[in-house]
């Protein structure tokens, strides 16, 4: 049996914690890649895997992912990510969330989680009596914290218009016909905001009757979770799982730009390159959904309030700009230029 270091994500990582409480059902593993920069903040994702591998090659792309998002939105903060392992049931008990804080207190506050999918910012209170390295908690009216989607939306929608100005010469998003792959907190909330822009909008999630809801909410349309990506439209967006770019899909992609909030796009880091090689405009998805990292990152470290978190990602935009300038002036695609961007932040460029 290959270690886990012969894994293809492992990435030098600093530590890949394996925990397991019986009593409370709880299996799960923290990931930590770069602590360089401050203590690895990454959130917790609840899913169900169908073997312990593909948990934990999560646990390795989604903290090594961490660590560039946070170097590229000036946080003082490494990258880790947690995954704790649903069951078939998806059964979620306190007992379990307060097993997880047990596990990142036992870490002395190298890691410091945050809700992902699966998780709500009242799973963080519970987890929160267990431990201090926490965000994602309720705030008060005009706090930063609390729920990151709708930060991570702000942040995917201010990229979005970037690349429609950046491809498109667009000054607004009046009639560019956006398509977007996962309808939950972030793609639900960019679908809301680029509507009151005017922009023509095509959705497409597993669960049919919420995409149906919201594109009768957008004034949208609906089609087939497996014509999403292949949809002739100016932007694809995905915002669901990751590794959903491939060389098939890819291949298939009939768009002008790829901006998205899905956290490891890229099946391969090759993908990039095809993707480029396409001539498609791709937003490093680390780089344009940072939104919700800065608010509950500016949480933890008690910096600032709300409009703190919305002027720094307000600042998404001219990230991208220096990735796609370097990645034009280079030839490189605009995943390696940002790659190599973070790989020099946290110290290992």
């Amino acid at each position: 049996m290959s270690a886990t270091w012969d894994l293809p994500d492992f990435d030098d990582h600093e530590g890949i914690h394996l925990f397991r409480d019986p009593d409370a059902g709880l299996s799960a593993i923290i990931a930590v890649h770069s602590t360089h920069l401050g203590p690895a903040a990454g959130g917790v994702r609840f899913w169900h895997y169908p073997d312990s591998t593909g948990a934990i090659t999560d646990a390795l792309r989604l903290s090594r992912g961490m660590s560039y998002k946070n170097a590229m939105a000036g946080l003082p903060m490494g990258g880790g990510k947690a995954v704790i392992l649903a069951d078939d049931d998806r059964t979620k008990t306190p007992e379990m969330l307060r097993a997880f804080g047990r596990a990142i207190e036992g870490l002395g506050g190298k890691y410091v989680t945050a809700e992902d999918v699966g998780m709500t910012d009242d799973d963080m209170v519970v987890i929160r009596g267990e431990t201090d390295h926490v965000s994602g908690l309720p705030v008060e009216s005009g706090a930063a914290g609390g729920d990151p989607g709708p930060y991570t939306a702000l942040g995917v929608y201010l990229g979005v218009k970037a690349a429609a100005k950046h491809v498109l010469g667009n000054e607004d998003m009046t009639g560019v016909h956006v398509a977007i792959q996962g309808v939950g907190s972030v793609g639900g909330g960019l679908a809301r905001l680029l509507r009151k822009d005017g922009a023509q909008i095509t959705l497409a999630d597993v669960d049919s009757v919420r995409a149906t809801a919201l594109a009768e909410e957008v004034g949208g349309d609906v089609v087939e979770p497996g014509a999403i990506l292949s949809i002739d439209a100016d932007i694809v967006s995905p915002c669901a799982l990751g590794a959903i770019l491939d060389a098939t899909s890819i291949a298939a992609l009939n768009c002008k730009i790829v901006a998205g909030g899905a956290n490891n796009q890229l099946a391969k880091r090759e993908d990039g390159q095809r993707i480029h090689d396409r001539g498609i405009l791709y937003a490093p998805d680390y780089v344009i959904n940072a939104g919700g990292i800065i608010n509950v990152g500016l949480e933890y470290l008690g910096q600032g309030d709300r409009e703190e978190v919305e002027t720094r990602i307000g600042k998404i935009p001219e990230r991208l700009e220096q990735v796609w300038l370097e990645s034009e002036e280079s030839g490189d695609p605009a995943s390696d230029v940002a790659d190599r961007i973070a790989q020099r932040l946290i110290g290992r460029g």
